[in-house]
């Protein structure tokens, strides 16, 4: 994770991988077969770590993007996730990225959920009417994506969990539920 988060995919080696994870680079392909499937590995991971903390049942309406601010809050902590994942995603629009169909899928599925999270949202009252999901729901993915760029350039400039909800509350005109 740590060398795809500093290096990038295309400048990141499978012996430095595999000497950080106390391997040979033959044990690395045993479990991963190539460098893009260990790639899709380790954005596996970091999906896993994210997934586990909607519990059950993901969180209905506003409570969704209350959810947001929290996983923000916890990606000031996870420096080297949140690394990767701005590295590896810029660098996916490249041609012949390995990454590029996760996160094709990943954006898309994301977009998928806030959109049903806002249309709930409206449903429950608990937003005015005339927000268009869709945008709104992709302006608060590149208002997330944006602040992690900055805070890995000045993390003492930024907070990113603050400044999402200021971004989300400015953009439905309310302020969100407090966190359970």
């Amino acid at each position: 994770m740590e060398t795809f988060a500093t290096r990038g995919y295309h400048n990141a080696s499978l012996a430095e991988i595999a000497e950080r994870a106390g391997l040979t680079q033959a044990g690395v392909l045993h479990h991963f077969r190539s460098k893009a499937g260990l790639l899709t590995g380790v954005l596996d991971l970091r999906d896993q770590s994210d997934i586990g903390t909607l519990g059950e049942e993901r969180p209905r309406g506003l409570a969704f993007l209350r959810h947001l601010v929290e996983t923000a809050a916890r990606n000031a902590e996870r420096e080297g996730i949140v690394r990767l994942y701005a590295v590896l995603s810029a660098e996916s629009v490249t041609e012949g990225h390995p990454a590029q169909d996760y996160f094709r899928t990943r954006y898309e599925g994301l977009r998928g959920l806030l959109v049903e999270a806002l249309t709930e949202a409206g449903e429950l009252g608990e937003i005015d009417e005339g927000i268009d999901p869709v945008a709104a729901a992709s302006a608060v993915i590149a208002v997330m994506d944006g602040l992690q760029v900055q805070w890995l350039l000045a993390p003492e400039a930024v907070d990113m969990a603050a400044v999402t909800e200021l971004a989300i509350t400015a953009l439905l005109g309310r302020p969100l539920p407090e966190a359970d």
